[in-house]
């Protein structure tokens, strides 16, 4: 939109050939002929020429590069949103069964999202260390990779040991089973947030790949967090003891009594990814150029 007035513009220039050549004497009319046509060409080339270009430009900021977005989300998905979900669900039964906490307790919470910390950073380290390892790809830096892994984990810790409790609080409150997963995705994506914010303004201290707060970065991390919230939100349709007939995730991620621990903790982790997955793949068609965390 911006190159439509240069257009116009241009084409106003045109008129001042014609007034130039209207002076000439007769002896001259083949002459300004051949003048005026050559001049009216030259501006109406210079004038194509804008359009095509504003073409070009407006084209590059309204398409997106959907396959770097969609093999950046699958990326993600296996080495931090499904082990993040392992994590969680492994540490809730380490902190039942081997520490007997109540799942109401502050000592819950606190080991559930250490587990989804552990998960993010092993799942993230481990992913791409396999990956520099199997095709050697040089430009994996592991250095940094590691420092990425702990401002994720550190993210994770908040969103994660926040889930609970306000599961708990949006549950006692006899909320829908809708309302309470959209509380979920939106308290558990702030936290999420909030934790990659605060990493980014006191890890780089001690861990320099890490970038410090910027306006850009804090577009990038939103928008990453408000699909991390849609990976907690789709995590509540794995109690099967809350609303059962509202529960539309029941029957693919809910996780029932006598499951297994391994079982669980996989089935926690499919949850997140469908939630992940399904947010992510909205973000990816929807915002423009430039404008997602994944571009």
């Amino acid at each position: 939109m911006f190159f439509l007035p240069r257009i116009f513009k241009g084409f106003s220039h045109a008129k001042q050939p014609f007034a130039v050549a209207s002076i000439i004497t007769p002896p001259f009319n083949s002459l300004k002929g051949q003048n005026r046509q050559v001049q009216n060409t030259s501006h109406r080339s210079a004038a194509e020429t804008v359009f095509s270009e504003s073409t070009v430009v407006v084209g590059q900021k309204s398409n997106p590069d959907y396959i770097q977005r969609f093999s950046t989300t699958a990326e993600v998905l296996v080495s931090k949103i499904f082990p993040a979900g392992f994590g969680w669900q492994y540490g809730s039964t380490v902190a039942q069964e081997m520490f007997q906490f109540s799942p109401d307790s502050v000592s819950f919470a606190l080991t559930t999202g250490t587990g989804d910390a552990f998960g993010v950073f092993l799942g993230h380290v481990g992913f791409y260390t396999l990956k520099k390892t199997i095709k050697g790809d040089s430009n994996i830096d592991l250095d940094k990779e590691r420092d990425t892994g702990i401002l994720l984990a550190s993210a994770a810790f908040c969103s994660g040991s926040l889930w609970q409790p306000l599961v708990n609080l949006l549950q006692a409150s006899d909320l829908s089973f809708q309302t309470v997963l959209a509380g979920t995705w939106i308290g558990c994506g702030t936290a999420f947030y909030l934790g990659l914010r605060g990493g980014r303004t006191f890890l780089p201290r001690v861990l320099p790949s890490i970038e410090e707060p910027t306006y850009e970065n804090s577009k990038n991390d939103a928008s990453l967090s408000m699909a991390i919230g849609g990976a907690t939100g789709f995590f509540v349709g794995t109690d099967v003891t809350y609303l059962p007939h509202q529960n539309f995730l029941i029957d693919v991620v809910g996780i029932h009594e006598g499951t297994s621990t391994l079982t669980g903790c996989a089935i926690a982790g499919t949850s997140t990814s469908l939630g992940f997955g399904a947010a992510q793949t909205v973000f990816n068609i929807a915002y423009p150029r430039g404008k997602c965390w994944n571009d």
